[in-house]
């Protein structure tokens, strides 16, 4: 049954691309992913959101760590994370094809509020990476199908999407990403004090980060609040404050007409040279010559 559902899913997504890269849909939160190539290691920002590969298979590297996942399993993000990504299986005759659902953390915990009060509960405290890899994603198949066959039923979207996302979400929270998810939600946790720092970096990317300041703010240490975030993203704050302006800055470069010392100041760096440096680290290449010959990449690879 399995099998039957992936095959669906994948002809329908193949049915709505007009090109290879990330397809949108009409439901804001779901979105595809098609490729008929393999491809070297890409900068990624992963957002709060469930990923499955239907066909083909990625890795993704996160720090020193490799994960593996194929049509088998799954990718739960629960912040917004830095990663580098690639597709190691592709081919016109076997496209690579995921499928991503984004989701809020107020979408979890409208889920959480339902269950039964011992499933609430997380066994510890202790701050953890923030992406989980499931190994069976079999009983995710089922709605995920009913949820793509809504984009044939239009009126139908409105009042049925919603339902359908409740339904993944809780069979999500009833697998391994359950606990991973609560701990994300738990009041007062290391965990959940983290998570905050992170999106008030992420909304003020631009801005000087203060560390000692950011710690007080959210009633952390500054040693703790170093240890916990390294932990939960594998980089230290700064770090992914850069990784955010870089991206912003790859983005600007590619989508708007602007010269590099004009996104440079825009992204939050004082220092074009610096900015010429570093992104040329990441991407491989200096931010003119890499506007010049690389055309924009489809976003959201899942």
């Amino acid at each position: 049954m399995d099998r039957s559902y992936k095959e669906e899913l994948i002809a329908m997504i193949q049915a709505k691309k007009s090109e290879e890269g990330s397809i949108k849909t009409a439901i804001s939160s779901l979105s595809f992913f098609t490729s008929t190539t393999t491809t070297e290691c890409q900068p990624v920002i992963y957002e709060p959101s469930l990923c499955l590969v239907l066909q083909g298979s990625k890795t993704l590297l996160l720090g020193d760590e490799h994960y593996s996942y194929d049509d088998s399993g799954y990718v739960l993000a629960s912040i917004h994370m830095p990663t580098r990504v690639r597709i190691m299986d592709a081919s016109k005759e076997r496209p690579y094809v995921s499928i991503k659902l984004t989701f809020t953390m107020e979408d979890i915990f409208e889920v959480m509020k339902e269950m039964e009060p011992k499933m609430m509960l997380a066994t510890t405290r202790s701050a953890q990476l923030g992406l989980c890899v499931g190994a069976d994603n079999t009983r995710l198949l089922d709605p995920l199908t009913r949820l793509v066959r809504l984009l044939d039923e239009p009126s139908s979207i409105k009042f049925m999407a919603p339902l359908i996302m409740k339904e993944i979400l809780y069979t999500v929270m009833n697998d391994k990403g359950g606990e991973f998810l609560r701990k994300y939600l738990m009041d007062g946790s290391i965990t959940q004090q983290v998570v905050k720092v992170i999106s008030k970096i992420k909304n003020d990317f631009a801005e000087t980060i203060n560390m000692k300041e950011l710690a007080k703010t959210f009633g952390m240490s500054e040693s703790s609040l170093y240890h916990n975030f390294k932990k939960i993203t594998l980089m230290s704050p700064l770090q992914f404050q850069k990784t955010l302006r870089l991206e912003e800055a790859r983005r600007m470069l590619l989508s708007q007409n602007k010269e590099a010392t004009q996104v440079a100041f825009a992204v939050g760096y004082e220092s074009p040279s610096q900015f010429s440096r570093e992104y040329a680290r990441m991407f491989g290449l200096p931010p003119k010559t890499y506007a010049k010959t690389i055309q924009e990449e489809p976003e959201g690879v899942a």
